[in-house]
């Protein structure tokens, strides 16, 4: 009796000791359970998506009285006035990109920005270099510097998206820092024209909530895996978000990094619109495509026989629909790209692939003449007292091709070229950057200025 008793106080204690451990290996399963992919691709990225705010300040003339002739009355017999001071802020996402400390956001996040502060997700805190900008594709590239290993996430591959997969989106929301959503992929290819009137295409759309404070982070598919860069563009949507897919990204980045800027393809073709009678001459049931009118000597599109009057109806095997479509698609492309087009010519369709180059220095600037139909000089003293222009900015119209789209508008030599779709214009450097920049758009917007007057002309050539 005495043994039977010790055997069953020793077995008690015994159970006793192990039932703590039973809980811990209890609760270990069930964690385990509970750690789906999504959870394991949050662990794996999360580290990497970091705060991006931003501080701007900005200086502007002072009006004391509100009255541009009283004000300069004041000044002549007061003195200048100190210029005004006007602060903001924003705050968005990014992504580590790799051990260097480049960071992938949004340029709509950091433009103009006088500080960029990086928050990381253990607290750090650094104040960030823009490496390089782009607004077509709404990306930019940062810098920080440390000596402490940095997480970071490799670029993926978006190309093999499949609508009602799984993706993740981390950001900042309203300040909320790291908040994760997850959604599927609802749609690809999608266009849609942003809070700034410009149009984007290529998006991925999802309905993973995506906030203006998620601008710049990042989209993971299931193996947690960066796909896109989210952005809040589109201030009419409610359950519906956007991404840049990282193809796109992977193109645009490497030049930012490299060069602080996007050197774009160059294929030599100027495109126009396809009406119904165009889209009738070539079968269509309705216009979709780009027409090609015009092919530069020595281009790119001529070495691979694209001729005038070839319509372009597919970029990278998908429907093209307008020009403004081609090209947003085409800004996506860097210089020494292969791009596949696919064309109706007289003898049917056929895909043309194209290795673009880098715009060539004479076809900046020739472009003026054979696109806009003028040719401009640099603005002296000497030039603008002699014509009243009473300034010497601008570039000066020397000029003006017979019905050429200047000549069909009434710019006339002697008129000033003050502006170029916002861009000011003071010298031949400028005046040529500006212009090749407008040529990837659809419309191109001049401040001509004649005598004291200025308006603004907008053209379609």
């Amino acid at each position: 009796m005495h043994t039977t008793c010790k055997s069953l106080y020793t077995s008690l204690a015994l159970l006793l000791c192990l039932l703590p451990a039973a809980g811990v290996l209890a609760e270990h399963n069930s964690t385990a359970q509970r750690e789906t992919p999504v959870v394991k691709a949050i662990r794996k990225a999360g580290p990497a998506v970091v705060n991006v705010s931003t501080r701007t300040v900005e200086r502007r003339p002072s009006s004391l009285l509100g009255n541009p002739l009283l004000d300069k009355f004041f000044r002549d017999f007061f003195g200048e006035l100190p210029d005004s001071v006007r602060e903001s802020s924003t705050l968005g996402s990014g992504v580590i990109i790799d051990t260097a400390g480049h960071i992938l956001t949004n340029d709509h996040v950091v433009n103009n920005a006088t500080t960029i502060i990086i928050t990381l997700s253990n607290g750090d805190t650094f104040e960030a270099n823009l490496v390089g900008a782009d607004a077509r594709t709404d990306l930019a590239v940062l810098k920080i510097d440390t000596d402490k290993t940095l997480p970071f996430i490799e670029m993926g591959h978006s190309g093999d998206l499949m609508i009602g997969e799984t993706v993740i989106a981390i950001g900042n929301p309203f300040g909320l820092s790291h908040t994760v959503t997850t959604g599927v992929v609802s749609a690809l290819d999608r266009t849609i024209r942003g809070r700034d009137g410009k149009t984007y295409s290529e998006f991925i759309q999802t309905d993973a909530s995506i906030n203006p404070g998620n601008s710049g982070g990042p989209i993971l598919n299931i193996l947690g895996e960066l796909i896109g860069i989210n952005t809040a563009i589109y201030e009419s949507a409610e359950g519906i978000g956007f991404a840049i897919p990282i193809d796109k990204a992977r193109r645009i980045v490497s030049d930012l990094i490299h060069y602080g800027e996007v050197h774009r393809a160059w294929m030599g073709i100027q495109v126009q619109e396809v009406d119904r009678d165009i889209a009738e001459h070539f079968g269509l049931e309705k216009p979709v495509g780009v027409l090609v009118r015009r092919v530069f000597d020595a281009s790119p599109a001529r070495k691979a026989g694209i001729a005038r009057g070839d319509l372009i109806v597919k970029l990278e095997g998908r429907q093209l629909q307008t020009r403004a479509d081609y090209l947003d698609r085409m800004a996506g492309f860097t210089a020494d790209s292969k791009v596949e087009l696919t064309i109706l010519t007289g003898g049917g369709e056929k895909k043309i692939s194209i290795q673009t180059g880098s715009i060539p220095e004479d076809y900046a600037k020739n472009l003026a003449l054979e696109w806009l139909g003028l040719t401009v000089i640099e603005n002296s003293g000497a030039q603008a007292a002699k014509l009243n222009l009473y300034t010497s900015r601008g570039m000066l119209v020397d000029r003006v091709t017979r019905n050429g789209p200047a000549d069909e508008v009434g710019i006339e030599p002697g008129d000033l070229v003050r502006r170029i779709n916002d861009v000011s214009v003071d010298t031949s450097g400028a005046f040529e950057k500006a212009l090749l920049n407008a040529s990837h758009r659809e419309t191109v917007v001049l401040l001509i200025q004649r005598g004291k007057v200025g308006y603004h002309i907008s053209l379609n050539p």
